[in-house]
């Protein structure tokens, strides 16, 4: 054997060129994937808050009759409703809305806490809620507390309500502002849902939230 013949590299063998040619290819989708992302950001379909603040803590009165704050689910995605439970129609649309939306996130959706606060605490007792609630979800909490309490908390959360009465078989009814709040894991109001927002468009908020 001579001295070229020595010292020349061995020759690869064929499989280290095909694993080579598929890392490449995955590198490549990466960096398109990133260039792709950084070009085109994520476009909510709620109203994103421009400087989030964090949400406000508060407690209320869940219909199991404990007492529930902001601060128990910390580190899950909150999201907030208030409504009665004698509304014929925004609120039963809206709640099936959000268990569509938490059950197409899959095990994710075990991240998300929905809350009704009532805005008629003379009527949404503990009981009523209890059994309005479960036609919805099983995880889904309904709030109360008394007038002063929850006229509180809608204030700072910015949402109206009032009795408006009528010849309605549910007797009187309450005109209230119909939108859903998102905090983050963070405890941050991130997103203002408007009555009408697509299940699927707020799972697909949701999803991004937790993934990112």
């Amino acid at each position: 054997m001579n001295v070229e013949e020595s010292t020349r590299a061995p020759k690869r063998p064929t499989w280290f060129f095909i694993l080579w040619a598929v890392f490449s290819l995955f590198l490549l989708a990466g960096i398109v994937y990133l260039a792709w992302s950084l070009l085109n950001p994520y476009s909510f379909h709620g109203v994103v808050m421009q400087s989030p603040q964090k949400a406000r803590d508060f407690t209320l009165t869940g219909h199991n009759g404990q007492p529930v704050s902001l601060k128990d689910y910390s580190g899950k995605i909150i999201l907030i409703y208030f409504g009665y439970t004698t509304c014929p129609d925004v609120c039963p649309t809206t709640l099936a809305d959000l268990h569509t939306a938490r059950e197409s996130l899959g095990q994710l959706g075990d991240q998300v806490q929905v809350f009704m606060v009532t805005v008629d605490p003379e009527r949404d007792t503990q009981a009523v809620l209890a059994d309005y609630m479960s036609h919805f979800d099983s995880s889904f909490i309904g709030l109360t507390g008394s007038p002063e309490q929850i006229a509180e908390v809608a204030t700072y959360y910015g949402i109206y309500y009032e009795r408006a009465e009528g010849n309605s078989t549910l007797g009187y009814l309450m005109d209230h502002t119909a939108t859903v709040m998102a905090i983050d894991q963070d405890g941050y109001l991130r997103l203002v849902f408007p009555f009408g927002t697509a299940a699927q468009d707020i799972a697909d908020d949701l999803n991004y939230l937790l993934e990112r």
